[in-house]
């Protein structure tokens, strides 16, 4: 049975989100919060850091904890509040996430941790 249009382009609707907001493979927490932040905006909670946590550590269920522990309570402030640009980054252009081993929260070499 065919399936009708308009289940059809929900369905490519669906898996193009679902890669869109999917983290790279060595993607940082923090380079992941601050790509979607950029096309999404802050919604003043957790979402982008819970959505990194879901996609790669499934079971870090103390991250949003941690976080908050830190002063981020919502994704804008993860970025203002627990990480700081290791080097002044560039206003015209965001630089490529340097990458992490896979599993952790560590933001990449872009970015130090202002306390954990």
């Amino acid at each position: 049975m065919d399936t009708p249009l308009d289940e059809h382009a929900e369905l490519l609707v669906r898996e193009i989100a679902r890669r869109w907001l999917q983290p790279a493979p060595d993607e940082c927490l923090a380079c992941y919060v601050w790509r979607m932040l950029e096309e999404f905006g802050c919604a003043g909670t957790l979402r982008f850091a819970a959505g990194f946590r879901d996609a790669r550590m499934p079971r870090a269920r103390a991250l949003e904890r941690r976080l908050q522990d830190a002063g981020g309570f919502c994704d804008c402030e993860v970025l203002y509040n627990t990480v700081r640009e290791a080097v002044p980054f560039p206003d015209d252009a965001r630089p490529v996430c340097r990458g992490v081993t896979p599993r952790t929260i560590q933001p990449c070499a872009l970015w130090r941790t202002r306390r954990w």
